[in-house]
């Protein structure tokens, strides 16, 4: 028989790789990483108070090196490393961290800006006075002890804490497959909110959260929303928006300041800074012109400079989008109940903590009762000498040994072991009358308290009773007000609150270029002026289409295949007059050649106007405008294009008005718009203009909406006014009348707009050219008639667009500046 071989057992890698993982990570989750629901401690934060308790580190004794501490936890109940000892002390230090800190450190702890603190060596700590209601009762055995690491001491299981610590100061932990998010709470609603719970235990979350409103963190800031606070305490689980707390300070020069002294919890000010200037620099913020940190020992103070005329909430938007100014605090309500990780609500992070108390205070009681007890079996028997003292001095000077005498009084008294152990100890001082008084005073008290503590175990009521009174004790020492505000119904803010909302030009290009640029940037000019540089283009390329929108409008793109594509006017790029802009394609998902052929600005999209639109060979259709409000990514159909045909224009409608259509020709045809009945978005119409021959085609759509006249300009710069009541009501599909006589010079209809005399006229050509002139200095004359020069164009010119600019999207220049302008004949 071979007795040295060596005996191996086979074992199946998954199975060992599965059971040695689940070790491992029940240890983190149990012994590392979760707090326990009862204390709302990690065992290295029950460790490091316990440590500091052995070294009688209470708040009024004198401060110990941390090194002193970080020894004692580590060499006694937690050996994983002195930085994980010394991190955990800094923290509870932290009045940043933890809304109530546990220690008091003295030293560099660390600082809001993540400057890591000092070496163990140099700093100092002692428990907080608060700290102390954690270890209250501790020696009364009223939690289990474990054994250490290596089995040579105790430790506490839980501490037999007064004070509700998960929810006051929180826990943050990552375990394996699973984390820990509690947000810090005010102390004072915490206990209203328990004494609530154990008044009225069928309490709902709904009427708890009239006593704790929502966390309230250290740094305070503002809570931007109730609706994650009540998902968070409803399920265990939410996402909270926090916002920095900002105000504004106006300055010399027209300016104004930004100065935020609150930061979102677990921000780090330094980093907030640096991101802040980065995106300054970067032009992701332009309104910003310096930055200074003038923050001290009274608190945060960020001063953010504005430029000129800057409007202090679109930046601060801008702030909330781009930085941690805004942070969401995702709550996980994990924590261990019995050894187990279980997703808490409020109501059971509640319940728990007050079951916790109720054991506490029973074992407390049952403690005392035990000691009450003895010390009453005691007095018992100092009462019976007492009262036979003669005869007990004797029996004791009449033995000759201590033994002996125990051993004759316990015979002769009926004394039990104690009590005759007791008589031998008592000093002869106690034989005075005045110390027999007080041993009868105190047998007497003696047996009242042990009536009371009976009284405590055998009822509920009185437990729960001193459970509150013990709470609101609590509330009165260490309570404060609240440091966090919560704005209840606030709405997320949309991209909208960081865009300030003005009047943009934007032009875009033949060869699909697009920008915006404002108004202002043109300055008005007299009719027959050289005018400005609207936009650069390449030498094949012009300027194909010009409008008018405010940068919070919606523009539909309608495109020549007949799709309409949805844009936000503040996202499209910003340049200036001489800029290119950016392909159209980058923005809009266009597909199959497809280009851009109309534009539409809306505010809002409504059931009861119509989108009517027109093609290049006549055909009209109008389509609910609510039908176009949620447009897809790659676009979605607005009109049943034809083969040969292509999209024009579109416009507004209302349901009740007349409808322009003008052609290359020269003639136009004026119909009612109840001619064409509303049809679905993928349909193709029907036809509103009969066109003069194959060269001919529709080049614009005017729809009346007011008594005002209507412009027609040749794409030879000329141009011309007529009364709009000269256009007379036809049946839709006729050939229409004459509106601007055409010829070789007059050149062909480019465009037809409906105009006032207080609009402005915007022209730009081919080449780039942009003007802007008054529509009052156009004569208004008959339909047949060629009209008078717009523009001086440069050879091989031509116009390539025309809008215009009503009253109120004007920007008025001074006298002088428009008598600067440069006239030419």
């Amino acid at each position: 028989m071979d007795l040295q071989r060596e005996r191996v057992v086979p074992i199946s890698l998954s199975d060992e790789m599965r059971d040695s993982y689940l070790d491992y990570s029940m240890s983190v989750i149990v012994s590392r990483a979760l707090p326990d629901v009862r204390d709302g401690l990690k065992p290295v934060h029950r460790r490091v108070l316990y440590g500091m308790q052995d070294l009688g580190l209470s708040y009024n004794r004198p401060y110990k090196k941390s090194a002193r501490i970080v020894g004692e936890v580590l060499g006694k109940y937690h050996p994983h490393g002195d930085s994980a000892v010394y991190d955990t002390l800094v923290r509870m230090v932290q009045e940043f961290s933890l809304r109530y800190p546990l220690v008091d450190g003295q030293g560099n702890f660390g600082s809001i800006d993540g400057d890591s603190a000092a070496a163990m060596r140099y700093t100092e700590a002692r428990m907080s006075r608060i700290a102390g209601e954690m270890l209250r009762d501790l020696e009364k055995e009223t939690v289990s002890f474990v054994p250490n690491f290596d089995d040579t001491l105790e430790e506490p299981e839980v501490m037999p804490s007064v004070l509700p610590n998960l929810l006051v100061n929180g826990s943050s932990g990552i375990a394996v497959g699973m984390s820990t998010n509690i947000p810090p709470h005010n102390l004072s609603e915490v206990v209203d909110g328990l004494i609530a719970l154990i008044n009225d235990p069928e309490i709902e979350v709904d009427e708890l959260m009239a006593y704790i409103s929502g966390p309230d963190f250290p740094t305070g800031a503002i809570i931007y929303g109730a609706d994650g606070i009540r998902e968070a305490y409803a399920t265990g689980r939410g996402k909270i928006t926090m916002r920095a707390r900002a105000t504004t300070e106006a300055v010399k020069g027209n300016r104004e300041n930004i100065v935020i002294t609150e930061l979102p919890y677990q921000v780090n000010k330094a980093t907030l800074i640096e991101r802040i200037a980065h995106l300054v620099r970067t032009d992701k913020i332009t309104g910003i012109s310096d930055i200074r940190d003038e923050s001290d020992k009274e608190g945060i103070r960020i001063v953010i400079e504005l430029k000129r005329d800057e409007i202090p909430q679109v930046v601060l938007n801008q702030l909330y989008k781009h930085t941690q100014m805004q942070e969401t605090f995702g709550v996980i309500g994990i924590a261990l109940v019995q050894g187990i990780p279980r997703v808490l609500t409020l109501k059971e992070m509640l319940q728990h903590f007050v079951d916790f108390r109720h054991e506490i205070v029973v074992r407390r009681t049952e403690y005392d009762l035990r000691k009450a007890r003895e010390r009453a079996h005691i007095l018992e028997g100092y009462k019976i000498a007492l009262e036979n003292l003669d005869e007990v001095i004797k029996i004791i000077r009449g033995s000759d040994s201590p033994a002996e005498a125990k051993e004759r009084l316990m015979k002769r008294f009926d004394f039990s072991d104690l009590q005759a152990q007791a008589i031998l100890d008592m000093r002869l001082q106690r034989l005075t009358s005045m110390e027999i008084k007080k041993v009868m005073e105190e047998y007497k008290d003696i047996l009242q308290l042990i009536e009371t503590l009976e009284g405590i175990l055998s009822s509920r009521v009185q437990r729960m009773e001193i459970i509150k009174e013990e709470l609101l004790s609590l509330k009165e020492q260490y309570g404060d007000e609240r440091r966090t505000e919560i704005i209840r119904d606030a709405e997320e803010f949309t991209i909208e609150d960081m865009i300030a909302e003005e009047d943009m030009v934007v032009t875009i290009t033949h060869s699909g270029y697009i920008k915006r640029s404002a108004v202002s940037t043109f300055r008005r000019q007299r009719r027959g002026g050289r005018g400005l540089q609207g936009a650069g283009t390449k030498e094949d390329d012009f300027v194909e289409h010009l409008f008018i929108a405010s940068t919070h409008d919606y523009i539909l793109f309608f495109t020549t295949q007949g799709k309409v594509h949805w844009l936000k006017v503040h996202e499209i790029p910003q340049g200036g007059r001489a800029a290119r802009g950016r392909a159209i394609v980058n923005i809009l998902d266009l597909r199959n050649n497809d280009t851009v052929a109309a534009f539409l600005v809306v505010k809002e999209f409504d059931e009861n106007r119509y989108v009517t639109m027109c093609t290049r060979e006549g055909l009209v259709k109008k389509t609910e405008l609510s039908a176009y409000a949620n447009p897809q990514r790659g676009g979605i159909y607005a009109i049943d294009i034809r083969e040969g045909d292509r999209l024009i224009e579109v416009g507004i409608t209302e349901g009740n008005q007349d409808i322009v259509l003008g052609t290359r020709k020269g003639k136009s045809i004026r119909f009612h718009e109840r001619d064409v009945r509303p049809t679905g978005r993928r349909t193709q119409g029907v036809k509103g203009v009969t066109l003069s021959g194959k060269e001919d085609e529709v080049v614009g759509m005017v729809i009346v909406k007011r008594e005002g006249t209507v412009l027609a300009v040749s794409d030879n710069g000329y141009g011309k006014r007529t009364d709009i009541n000269s256009y007379p009501v036809q049946n839709r599909g006729g050939q229409g009348v004459i509106t601007l006589k055409t010829s070789d010079k007059i050149g062909h209809m480019i465009a037809l707009k409906e105009v006032v005399d207080n609009d402005d006229l915007m022209i730009i050509t081919k080449k780039g050219v942009l003007i802007r002139q008054s529509v009052n200095s156009i004569s208004t004359i008959g339909r047949n008639t060629q009209g008078v020069k717009l523009i001086r164009l440069d050879e091989d010119d031509k116009i390539a667009a025309v809008t215009r600019l009503m009253e109120e999207e004007e920007e008025e220049e001074e006298e002088e500046e428009e008598e600067d302008t440069t006239e030419t004949s």
